[in-house]
Formats: structure tokens, sequence, C-alpha cells
């Protein structure tokens, strides 16, 4: 099994669509007003956003985007107008995250996590790759 794609919840897709694209995803599906599916720079997965009339209650959407050069990428997503939450932060768990929240206030994570995505020192061992 492998993770295809991840759907979100928007508003105002033309107002969500150019803020994706500004963090570097491209675009690659564009049903207006419902639905719009882009691709991520690396790797096979895609990443979408669908109209909706109320978005989630509570802690919402987390959405985890690993970069491996964060600082360098966020440095240039704030000099195309991204405000960020939190600045690159390395974390207790191996990983290093920079936080926002997209227009519709989704928690999407920046994050370089290298081997430790994986292979923390706290994996299971009975699952760990040979």
């Amino acid at each position: 099994m492998n993770l295809n794609q991840v759907t979100i919840p928007s508003l105002d897709l033309t107002k969500s669509i150019p803020f994706y694209e500004k963090l570097g995803l491209k675009l690659i599906v564009q049903a207006l007003p419902h639905y719009a599916r882009f691709e991520c720079p690396d790797g096979n997965a895609t990443f979408s956003i669908h109209q909706t009339e109320e978005l989630p209650k509570g802690d919402g959407i987390h959405v985890y985007f690993e970069c491996e050069n964060l600082d360098e990428h966020v440095e240039k997503m704030k000099r195309h107008g991204i405000e960020f939450d939190q600045e690159p932060t390395d974390q207790r768990w191996l990983w290093r995250e920079a936080r926002l929240k997209d227009l519709d206030g989704n928690q999407l994570i920046l994050f370089y996590g290298g081997e430790n995505r994986l292979n923390p020192p706290w994996r299971i061992e009975e699952n760990k790759p040979e």
C-alpha cells in the first residue's frame, strides 16, 4: 500500500490555489469551484483541495510536507509573502519543523526528518527494515 493523495477542505478554491502554488505545488487538475489537485515536486504523491460549505471544528487537519532544504525553502516562501507561525525549529522527536496555516486554517507543517522520519531511535524493533 502507498499513500497516493490527501484532500483537505477549503471555502474558496480561487484563493487556495495560488497559496499552494506559492508553497511549490504544481496544479494538475482545476475543476472550479469544487476541486483542485496538485502534484508534489518530489515523489509521486498528490494533494488536493475541495470546496466545502463549512470547515472542520477543533484542531482540524494537519498536513506534513517534507523538504530536504527546509530553511532555504521557508525563506523562499517568505519572499513570496507566505507567513509562518513557527520558524524552522529542531524538535525533540528529531525532526526540524516550520509551521503555518493555509487560508482556511488547516495546519501545515514543513519538515525535514531525514533518517528519523521512518527510523527514529524508538521505532519498534520487529518493524525495522533489515
